[in-house]
């Protein structure tokens, strides 16, 4: 995550963060460079030092900062999308003997401490999103290492596929956020080096120690590069790379690609809208209230027709709309600790679209809607916020609406109507799908049902016993499937009260809380990813050691040492 050579005199004090938007496109990149040519595209590195997301830094030596990462977000998702001929993924640097720095230092010495946080938490769901597209997408990404990769650099190399370092006696890979910053690489170095690159724990703990990196075939001896080519046949060897990797790749080389087009948002006051999405912010309750809603035509009749929908084809335009308002919430709204989820509409017309889903799968288009809800809903697992499911009459969670439904931590559906309202409605009802049984599974591997019935594989039996029933309050209670069913005489009360007890909680107990309780069961490299992150690094980036006025983050490239608390704790 880190390593700049930066010599920040005096670090200023924290500025006001800005209101970020992910909103981008490569005609406005500032930082990277997208070359599409034929099978192959190259994504080079080349920062613009002087357009960091926030003033008081500059993003010298090919560091990076929060813009850095969603323009490359940006990049993975057009090239996922928009280029559907596109096999293999060339990273590289655009500085001479410099692939990346890492994550810019100052930037770090200057930021709040929840901006250090959701900094990496994005940047491992892009990382994230590189190996998915490299599983599932059969887009494989090779990093071209032509210099230096340090810290968060050597850390974007990881997330690739094949890395390639040019031998010319002085390029090295390194994570030297231990021995310089006082803290860890934080997008998931140390994890991948021994759980995904398979390198010896031993050495791992020498790499991780050892500032100035490790070169040449001695990397590749130990494992933490594929090949190392000296500089002359250093562009042919990854270029035979990647054609051979476009070889393997089943994707369509002749397939038409959808347009990632402007997000059709409004905002207004406190609302933000989208198609199919509505977020509001109760700022007097620290709450925001999302609601669904479920398409209102049936899907187009075959995958042509899907293509033809691009954008507008309501998976889609439910992921894109889903993915930016969990972002912007997240980063922009700090003190905004609960969210609720409410769906409506037509049932029928949700579980209509999952089964095109899976009817279609084989489908290039329909494969990438898929896996991006996938990614989305684990973007809202990681999520550090208490979500809460409202089933009401009306209610429209069924199949992929489910799945949101069991991504929260309660749910409280209503029993029978409201009286006073609407005595006529239909009592609300879930639907569970056949999506709900491996199409969306979560960063350990497992269904949401089976992370919530986790070792009573019997409770998850009755549950597909029960796929295409409406379900009411009472058999969903009986089945696990919501939390509480109060009456129309207690619901009010019962969900003020619940409601307004979360938002009284500590922030912090009810993030370890949560966490805890979402990913229970075995361990994978994204959720030790993300759990030492969360319990980790948080901690080390609290601690004096790192950020305090004499730590390594403030007294980096000043000359002077960090002056460090030598207590272990």
């Amino acid at each position: 995550m880190t390593a700049v050579a930066e010599n920040p005199s005096s670090v200023q004090e924290t500025p006001k963060p800005p209101v970020v938007s992910f909103d981008t496109s490569p005609e406005n990149y500032h930082h990277w460079r997208l070359d599409i040519d034929g099978e192959i595209a190259t994504l080079t590195l080349a920062v613009d030092e002087n357009a960091g997301l926030v003033p008081g830094y500059e993003l010298k030596m090919n560091s990076y900062d929060l813009g850095v990462d969603i323009e490359l977000y940006d990049a993975v998702q057009r090239l996922r999308f928009e280029h559907p001929q596109v096999k293999a993924v060339i990273v590289t640097g655009g500085m001479e003997r410099m692939f990346c720095a890492g994550a810019n230092i100052r930037m770090l010495a200057q930021s709040s401490h929840s901006w250090k946080v959701n900094f990496c938490k994005f940047t491992n769901e892009t990382r994230n999103g590189i190996e998915d597209a490299t599983e599932h997408s059969g887009q494989t990404y090779i990093a071209a290492v032509n210099g230096t990769a340090a810290g968060g650099g050597y850390e974007l190399a990881l997330a690739c596929d094949d890395i390639v370092l040019v031998d010319d006696g002085s390029s090295a890979v390194s994570l030297p956020e231990v021995p310089l910053l006082g803290v860890l690489p934080g997008t998931g170095g140390l994890t991948r080096v021994v759980d995904k690159r398979h390198v010896r724990k031993d050495l791992a703990d020498v790499f991780a120690t050892k500032s100035d990196g490790i070169k040449g075939k001695t990397a590749v001896s130990w494992g933490l590069v594929d090949a190392t080519v000296p500089r002359g046949r250093f562009l042919d060897e990854v270029r035979d790379r990647a054609k051979a990797a476009a070889a393997r790749s089943p994707r369509p080389g002749d397939a038409r690609g959808v347009q990632l087009t402007p997000l059709d948002r409004v905002e207004s006051g406190d609302t933000i809208t989208y198609p199919f999405v509505e977020a509001k912010l109760v700022r007097d309750e620290r709450r925001v209230d999302i609601t669904i809603t479920a398409p209102d035509a049936a899907p187009p009749a075959d995958a042509a027709g899907v293509l033809e929908q691009g954008v507008d084809y309501w998976p889609m335009a439910l992921a894109r709309a889903l993915d930016d308002v969990i972002l912007r919430l997240r980063t922009n709204e700090l003190e905004l600790g609960v969210w609720t989820f409410r769906t409506q509409g037509d049932k029928d017309l949700v579980l209509a679209y999952d089964q095109q889903l899976l009817d279609l799968a084989d489908d290039w288009f329909v494969n990438e809607v898929r896996y991006y809800l996938k990614r989305t809903l684990k973007r809202l697992d990681v999520t550090s916020r208490s979500l809460v499911a409202i089933i009401e009459p009306g209610s429209a969670f069924a199949g992929t609406l489910f799945e949101i439904a069991m991504a929260c931590d309660r749910q409280y559906m209503l029993e029978g109507v409201f009286e006073d309202v609407d005595p006529d409605a239909d009592p609300a009802t879930v639907v569970v799908g056949e999506v709900n049984f491996g199409t969306y599974p979560m960063g350990n591997g497992l269904t949401r049902l089976e992370s919530r019935f986790y070792g009573r594989g019997d409770a998850v039996q009755a549950v597909r016993d029960r796929i295409g029933e409406a379900l009411d309050a009472a058999a969903a209670s009986e089945l696990g499937l919501v939390t509480m069913t109060p009456d129309d005489i207690d619901w009010e009360d019962e969900l003020r009260i619940a409601l307004e007890e979360r938002a009284s909680l500590s922030p912090d107990a009810l993030t370890g809380m949560e966490a805890n309780h979402r990913f229970v069961g075995p361990e994978t490299v994204e959720t030790k990813i993300f759990g030492r992150l969360t319990a980790w690094q948080n901690w080390i980036f609290y601690r004096p050691n790192a950020s305090g006025p004499e730590g390594a983050l403030r007294r980096f490239g000043t000359g002077q040492r960090a002056d460090y608390d030598l207590k272990r704790v």
